[in-house]
């Protein structure tokens, strides 16, 4: 039965490949009937203008011309004739006619033995190009016939409803008639497993980010509610803390927000022309303003470079990686802002800091939520930044390019197509 419906299906395959094959030719004819026309214009018109440079020795538009009929048919003249009405020539059309035609006869020829012999080869060609499709169609129909009995279904649904999200566990029905059902979902599976992980681990790393706070506020509070009223070194150390951690939680929970908006496709961009180069100079004065611990330099660029972009959403990713940059660099050292072209023509905003550098391991996994190096977790910081200038740019069809080393600094640029 099967084998009844493979045959059926590649009789349709064929007959689809002839109606293909034989709309090309119809094309492929109409345009060779075009270009002969077109030859054979050129052509007639060419040989006229030949006869009259051999026979005039000139081409001059002061001439009449002009094409009159002699006797029958074949005696059409075209002549060429002074003001006084003496000709200079007569020329019988005929003869060229029948000269034109022969070689325009050749070509046609030619043209339908080049279609004869790549018949077969634009027939393969066609029917290579169809093949995926028909084997997905062939594939398709098996599914489709495909009929499972009452216990079939009930191992299927045992399977299912035996696995934990948690757990590495794959999908084993023990029947061949569902090994490919089995293959499917085990991917599948892998994939919802490997988004469950994900999630719990983001689940776990907010959690502690946000227990520490907490537990600092819940002490100085018990400790306000103690000795605060009547111990004055109490109360400002506790009020300083309370506004130092309520702060970070604030904007912790804002990151959060963010991702969280981001992730459900609540947060639209708003792409408007936007130049770089103003940008990044409204950034480097910001930056003077805020951080007066470091040395900022910006090398402003010859031209100006214009996007399609969000230009809020832009700043607040170069913000992250300035903040970044003064956050792990020494005192008094230098942080370069720059705006520049790739090789391959597309812009780029970049920061670049004499700070403490990354290893290579970690570059890789620097914009995961939460991830922060053994070295970064001696500073100050949530592990969010980067994954939301990382969405931020994404959302720009843009990429990073980065290059760090330990003790010398990290460069980090923002890529953006020339084309938006």
């Amino acid at each position: 039965m099967a084998g009844k419906e493979n045959m059926t299906q590649t009789k349709k395959m064929t007959s689809i490949v002839r109606k293909l094959h034989w709309s090309f030719l119809r094309k492929q004819i109409g345009t060779f009937f075009k270009m002969d026309i077109l030859f054979m214009f050129l052509l007639f018109w060419g040989w006229i203008l030949t006869q009259e440079i051999t026979c005039i020795g000139e081409i001059s538009f002061f001439y009449d011309r002009g094409i009159e009929r002699e006797g029958y048919w074949k005696e059409w003249v075209y002549y060429v004739q002074e003001e006084t009405g003496k000709y200079l020539l007569r020329l019988r059309l005929y003869d060229g006619v029948r000269i034109i035609g022969f070689v325009v006869i050749c070509l046609i020829i030619m043209q339908i033995l080049s279609l004869f012999f790549s018949y077969n080869k634009e027939e393969k060609h066609i029917r290579r190009i169809l093949n995926p499709i028909n084997e997905l169609a062939l594939k398709a129909d098996t599914l489709n016939r495909m009929s499972f009995s009452e216990d079939k279904y009930q191992i299927i649904e045992e399977a299912i409803t035996n696995i934990q999200p948690e757990e590495e566990k794959q999908l084993s029905f023990g029947d061949k008639d569902l090994a490919g059902i089995e293959v499917a979902m085990n991917n599948l599976l892998i994939r919802m497993q490997d988004v469950y992980r994900q999630q719990a681990r983001f689940v776990n790393d907010a959690s502690h980010e946000l227990r520490t706070p907490i537990a600092v506020i819940e002490g100085y509070v018990n400790m306000l509610a103690r000795w605060g009223v009547e111990d004055e070194k109490v109360l400002t150390e506790s009020i300083a803390a309370l506004q130092r951690e309520s702060g970070h939680m604030k904007h912790l929970v804002e990151q959060l927000l963010f991702l969280a908006r981001g992730d459900s496709g609540k947060t639209q961009l708003e792409f408007t022309r936007t130049s770089l180069k103003d940008c990044m100079q409204e950034i480097y004065e910001e930056s003077l303003l805020i951080d007066e611990e470091h040395v900022y330099r910006y090398k402003v660029p010859k031209e100006d470079m214009v996007v399609l972009a969000d230009t809020m959403m832009l700043k607040q990713a170069v913000r992250i990686l300035v903040d970044n940059a003064a956050k792990y660099t020494k005192l008094q050292d230098e942080i370069i802002l720059s705006v520049g072209r790739t090789e391959k023509g597309d812009f780029y905003l970049q920061v670049q800091d004499t700070g403490i550098g990354m290893e290579e391991a970690d570059i890789a996994h620097m914009f995961e939520r939460f991830y922060r190096s053994d070295d970064a977790r001696k500073y100050k910081g949530t592990g969010l930044g980067l994954s939301i200038a990382k969405w931020i740019v994404d959302k720009h069809q843009g990429y990073f390019e980065i290059l760090s080393r330990t003790e010398l600094g990290t460069r980090i640029r923002i890529v953006l197509p020339r084309d938006r």
